[in-house]
């Protein structure tokens, strides 16, 4: 169904209830104040009426108030609106969905009218429905109707009225007379902005045919709670919110069609069920052997009574109400009267827990409306729901409730004291119901938290049964006292026997709830009770569901597909291997609820078996791919099911991860070949405790305190250098690269080995693999997006947790294992071990080892020359430390078009000759380990991972090599400001000065090292909109391709400069010269694309006056020095405002003289300017402000923390530290 109107509206509406019952308790003096403390205010008897406050109710009302106020002392404030407000939700949607079926007794509208948009059928029809649902009160509502201005109070009676009358067939969400929650009913209903306008108006009546309406309804009503609590330790009135997903029809109708359906048909293979189940999946073909053992446990017949179906986490009810319709088409066909058919499935079949009150509410509501349809006098059958909101024993007065129940009709004496405490008066009672109530109220202290987890042995369900039975007799029968206890102690009873029950069928989509959320007390139940499954509760509902089975009896669930995986489960999944039997399987992956984007909610929907039986072949269905609608469709086709694999197998794979897709002859690779553990050992990398205190790009610090080809830790001590390269991860890359990094490891790590947590004392870093560190091995990114790659990794490197390493055990090997980890057999491999792409230190080491003995002479030369093309990539971009210098400059032709076209010709050729080195791999494991059926050697030229190849580099197809072309430009116009900087030189090769501080600079100067195209004196380069400095960046630029590319190709350089850079990087301006195009490049694009490259850590530094740009210039980091700010006011600020101020005077004149249309251009520059003039004169000041202060940076703390140092006058600071700038 369409849900867009309903997730429209049932957030907003629970705010407004949850408003208007706060407005309601301020009336009643119960309000809480801003820190949430609760206030109450006095109750004042006058007469008649109460004061609360300032406000005044009738008499009648105090005792409902008392127990409201109880409620607030009890829950808090904040859980009694929520509590109250969905109460009034919940009962209005009710009655709304009712009313559009016609299922009021009366037969008129309670909430709208058919024919008038914001009337009331019932004002209507005053008489009619005061004799159905108020007939002691019909003559004085009519009489008010009459007198023509009391529709708010007729209505108000009316509505509830319905709700008591609602009452006998649903107590669970209408309650008798006298609900402290009537109180609480919104005023006002009856006018047009009344709080039950957008229940009717916002949502059409089409959308409320079906009585799924009602989950969805509650999912999006809980959405913004939800959002609020998720990520966090979640409280236990917050569980529900933060674990309730409402589950799609087609996947409810998969679990409930493939157990409850499938029980029946193992029994009546020929029943006429099968037919009418759309989902249903035929059992895989099986030996005569597992044909014998389900033979031997298929019982010959089944009476429909008998079948007992709950769902222990049941939300909204949508499991269960599939599993009606299933069971009504089972009675039909047994030939039951149609009239029985919903009783008996309701009070025999069907039972549901969860711990939210209004889902339980929901689901109880749907299952009636459901029954409703066959039924219509259901209503009047006084039906016993086992739907069941789990309950918590603690605030229970046990002592008196017991003494009022009088179970043996006799006086009860003493005194309990402590509800659980041994030794009192009345804990050694003989009654076995009070020992069985005692021992039940004790297990449910934590119901709200643990919920349907709380085990109740079988052996107690006849005892709860009679004990519960004997309860609602006296509910019925017995007196005021006996009525009020048994009501109360009916819950705990009921939800035991529920319990402690075996069912034929749970099905479920249970919480997903992460370690990291769960509070102290369900992390410890889980640790406790459940040590296979305690990472998640899915996988805790997932083991605790075949303890609520019979002996054959099916678990139904979707839940989470890491289970299925990660090593965290590998005991879990050995378990269900070893004892259950998989019948079938859908997995899922991603997108399988439109509701919920992204890749991050990943599912299996499954049916398994309660037994274990022997060689038994599951059916899959790999449905991974797709969304919810087209893994629908796949599911009934059969397109994607795979079968042939028993059970069994997957412990034939290392861990023993659900790869269902695996072949016999993958299988084989494992249980034939050597594991890569016997060839290599792998060493999860540092963490620091504080990467922004410890690492930094290499960038960001002075060159001269790397120390970089260190071959050991003793040599990284010697060399007394501050920081080394270090290896963290990245984005998918083969063979080498991802240079980015190093980290503060001066005097063998001293500062970082003892930093520690300032509360706790307890050092924060660890794993510094000391005899590990610097040596030659591979690397590989821990979470990828795509294909599994190492690269090589050369000496002098230490690495992180995110960039694990390998190191082979023969130095032989480390060029093969390269070889085969990059091939495509490896990948397929690999993928039974991690298919979900997160790959840890044991998925690389239980691989099998394809050993290509008599290739590995060509192997290892195939390697070495794509590490070599790889590096070779990684090094023509000046992110590398390696970087020599523009490519565009060392494959010079006589323009820049003809280097570009030559660099381009030559970087393709590269990527060819790797795609080809890497299907020469391929080839060599494929043949090796017989997989030709199921690996392809031929590689795709996207997946060639340089960033060289536009193929690989980007995804916009046929345009990739003229983005090539742009990127190229933009990238000769970075190395250009590099060598305006200093930073690099067209008379020496790779950096020239990236240290600190301007110090040796000059020497440099002196020496040479910039001889062909001077550097700038002070490394301050103004980057103007228009010519108003000899030097600027642009008037450079020009200058430095006349100095490398000569004068007679200078302006037709220029042009296709200014061309490319309008491809992509900025639009055309029709009639700009093409170094206005340059300069609008570098005023409006360079910088974002200088922090692009930069990682929004940039070496040259934007200072900005303000969204005028009446001056902006760009700073070399490594040659800031505390006199940088005071030459950039003496040498480019003053001289600017004097001469904006001089050319403001120019064209006051110029518009005194001019008239018409010349005037108006003349004053709309001097107007613009004048408002340069007025932002540079506010940038003066504050300039001169921190020029004063002569401000220091230490490179040591990187450029986010030094960035922050200048207040507003550079661009970008919150985007580059993460705070706002100081404004002075």
């Amino acid at each position: 169904m369409n849900t867009n109107n309903i997730k429209k509206y049932a957030p907003q509406a629970r705010n407004q209830f949850r408003d208007a019952v706060i407005q309601k308790l301020t009336t009643l003096g119960i309000s809480a104040d801003k820190k949430g403390n609760l206030q109450i205010a006095d109750a004042e008897l006058v007469g008649e009426t109460v004061r609360y406050g300032q406000f005044d109710y009738p008499k009648s009302t105090l005792t409902r108030r008392d127990r409201l106020v109880k409620r607030a002392r009890e829950q808090g404030f904040d859980v009694l609106v929520e509590h109250c407000a969905y109460t009034w939700f919940n009962r209005l949607c009710a009655i709304r969905y009712m009313e559009i079926h016609g299922y009021l007794d009366h037969g008129f509208r309670m909430l709208s009218h058919p024919d008038n948009p914001t009337g009331f059928e019932v004002l209507d029809h005053v008489p009619e429905v005061a004799e159905a649902l108020l007939p002691e009160k019909k003559a004085p509502l009519v009489e008010m109707k009459l007198s023509g201005n009391q529709d708010e109070a007729i209505y108000r009676e009316l509505l509830l009225a319905q709700c008591h009358a609602l009452h006998r067939a649903m107590p669970f969400l209408f309650e008798a007379v006298d609900d402290e929650a009537e109180l609480l009913l919104p005023d006002n209903l009856t006018r047009t902005d009344s709080i039950l306008r957008g229940l009717v108006d916002g949502i059409p009546e089409e959308d409320w045919q079906e009585v799924e309406v009602i989950g969805w309804l509650y999912q999006f009503y809980i959405s913004e709670k939800k959002d609020a609590v998720i990520g966090k330790v979640v409280k236990s009135e917050d569980i529900p919110a933060a674990t309730q997903l409402f589950t799609p029809n087609w996947i409810v109708q998969y679990l409930v069609q493939n157990s409850v359906g499938r029980q029946w048909l193992q029994t009546y293979p020929e029943s006429p069920l099968k037919g009418k189940m759309d989902y249903y999946i035929e059992p895989a073909e099986q030996t005569p052997e597992v044909q014998a053992q389900l033979a031997a446990i298929t019982p010959s017949s089944i009476e429909p009574e008998s079948i007992k179906v709950l769902d222990p986490a049941c939300g909204s009810g949508h499991i269960l109400i599939e599993a009606y319709n299933v069971l009504k088409n089972i009675y039909e066909e047994r030939g039951y009267r149609a009239r029985d058919i919903p009783q008996l499935i309701l009070e025999n079949n069907i039972f549901g827990l969860d711990i939210d009150d209004r889902a339980a509410q929901l689901s109880g509501f749907a299952l009636l409306m459901m029954a409703r349809q066959d039924d219509r006098r259901i209503f009047t059958r006084d039906v016993r729901l086992n739907i069941v909101s789990l309950q918590e024993s603690l605030h229970l007065d046990i002592a008196k409730l017991w003494q009022q129940l009088n179970f043996h009709q006799q006086s009860q004496t003493g005194s309990i004291g402590d509800m659980f405490a041994e030794n009192t008066p009345l804990s050694h009672t003989d009654s076995a119901e009070y020992q069985l109530l005692m021992c039940t109220l004790k297990r449910f202290v934590n119901a709200k938290t643990l919920g349907s987890l709380i085990q109740v042995p079988q052996e107690e369900e006849a005892e709860l049964k009679a004990f519960l039975d004997a309860l609602y007799r006296l509910e019925q029968k017995g007196d005021f006292q006996q009525k009020t206890a048994a009501k109360a102690f009916i819950p705990y009873i009921q939800q035991a026997w529920i319990l402690a029950q075996r069912y034929d069928a749970v099905v479920a989509n249970p919480p997903y709830m992460g370690n990291g959320g769960m509070n102290s007390d369900l992390k410890i139940f889980a640790k406790t009770y459940y040590p296979d499954s305690k990472s998640d509760l899915f996988a805790i509902f997932m083991q605790h569901a075949f303890s609520l089975l019979k002996k054959h009896g099916f678990n139904a669930q979707i839940n989470m597909q890491s289970w299925m995986f990660l090593s965290s489960y590998e005991a879990l999944r050995i378990w269900l291997l070893d004892k259950k039997t998989i019948i079938s399987m859908a997995h899922l992956g991603a997108r399988a609820f439109s509701q919920i984007n992204g890749e991050i909610v990943q599912t299996s929907a499954w049916v398994i078996q309660n037994i274990h039986i022997i060689n038994h072949m599951p059916t899959f269905f790999r449905l991974v791919e797709g969304n919810e609608e087209e893994k629908s469709k796949q599911l009934i086709s059969g397109d994607k099911k795979i079968t042939g694999i028993s059970q069994l197998d997957f412990k034939k794979i290392p861990g023993a991860p659900l790869a269902y897709w695996a072949s016999k002859e993958t299988l084989k690779l494992f249980v034939a070949n050597l594991r890569l553990s016997e060839k290599l050992t792998t060493r999860e990398g540092m963490a620091t405790g504080n990467n922004e205190k410890f690492l930094r790009y290499w960038f960001e610090i002075s060159t001269a305190e790397i120390g970089f080809n260190i071959v050991n830790n003793s040599q990284s001590i010697d060399t007394r250098k501050r920081y080394f390269p270090y290896i963290k991860g990245g984005n998918f890359r083969r063979w080498t690269g991802n240079f980015l990094y190093v980290v503060n490891w001066f005097n063998d790590g001293q500062e970082l080995k003892s930093f520690a947590d300032e509360t706790t004392g307890r050092i924060r870093s660890h794993n510094y693999n000391g005899n590990y560190a610097f040596r030659e091995g591979f690397s590989w990114s821990g979470i990828s997006s795509g294909s599994f790659a190492v690269r090589h990794v050369s000496p002098g490197f230490m690495f992180d947790a995110k960039g694990p390493m390998g190191y082979v055990n023969n130095k032989n090997d480390l060029y093969p294992i390269e070889a085969f980890l990059n091939s495509t057999v490896a990948n397929h491999l690999i993928k039974m071990l991690a298919p979900t792409l997160d790959f840890k230190l044991g998925h690389i080491l239980n691989l099998p080892f394809i050993e290509a003995k008599e290739d590995i002479i060509t192997l290892e030369k195939l390697t070495k020359e794509a590490i070599d093309i790889s590096k070779n990539d990684w090094d023509a971009f000046e992110i590398s430390w390696s970087f020599v210098t523009s490519p565009l400059i060392q494959d010079r032709e006589l323009t820049i078009k003809s280097s570009i076209n030559k660099i381009t010709g030559k970087w393709k050729k590269y990527t060819q000759r790797l795609q080809k080195i890497e299907e020469e791999i391929n080839q060599i494991f494929i043949t090796q380990s017989s997989l030709m059926n199921e690996v392809k050697s031929t590689v795709d030229l996207n997946t060639i991972s340089l960033m060289t190849n536009p193929d690989f580099r980007y995804d916009s197809g046929q345009l990739n090599e003229s983005m090539l072309v742009n990127d190229l430009l933009k990238e000769l116009i970075s190395y250009i400001i590099g060598c305006q900087m200093g930073r690099y030189s067209l008379d020496r090769e790779g950096l020239v000065y990236a240290h600190e501080g301007n110090k040796g600079f000059a020497e440099l100067v002196s020496e040479g090292a910039y001889k062909t195209f001077p550097a700038d004196n002070d490394g301050i380069l103004p980057l103007m909109d228009d010519e108003w400095f000899d030097d600027d960046v642009t008037s450079r630029v020009k200058e430095f391709v006349r100095t490398v590319w000569g004068e007679e190709h200078l302006q037709e350089n220029l042009d296709f400069i200014a061309e490319s850079l309008c491809l992509y990087a900025i639009k055309p301006k029709k009639g700009e010269s093409a170094l206005d195009t340059i300069r609008r490049y570098l005023s409006t694009q360079f910088w974002k694309d200088h922090m692009k490259m930069y990682k929004k850590r940039p070496i040259y530094w934007l200072f900005s006056s303000g969204k005028e740009k009446a001056f902006e210039c760009l700073v070399y980091l490594h040659r800031y020095n505390d006199a940088t700010l005071a030459r950039m006011r003496t040498e480019y600020v003053v001289p600017l405002l004097a001469r904006y101020q001089a050319n403001i005077d120019r064209l006051n004149e110029q518009v005194d003289g001019a008239s018409g249309g010349e005037a108006t251009r003349l004053k709309r520059e001097r107007d613009s300017l004048s408002k340069k003039f007025n932002e540079l004169r506010s940038f003066d000041d504050r300039l001169r402000h921190y020029a004063d202060m002569r401000i220091s940076i230490d490179l040591d703390d990187g450029v986010k923390v030094n960035y922050g140092k200048f207040g507003d006058l550079l661009a970008d600071v919150k985007a580059i530290t993460g705070n706002a700038p100081e404004i002075i």
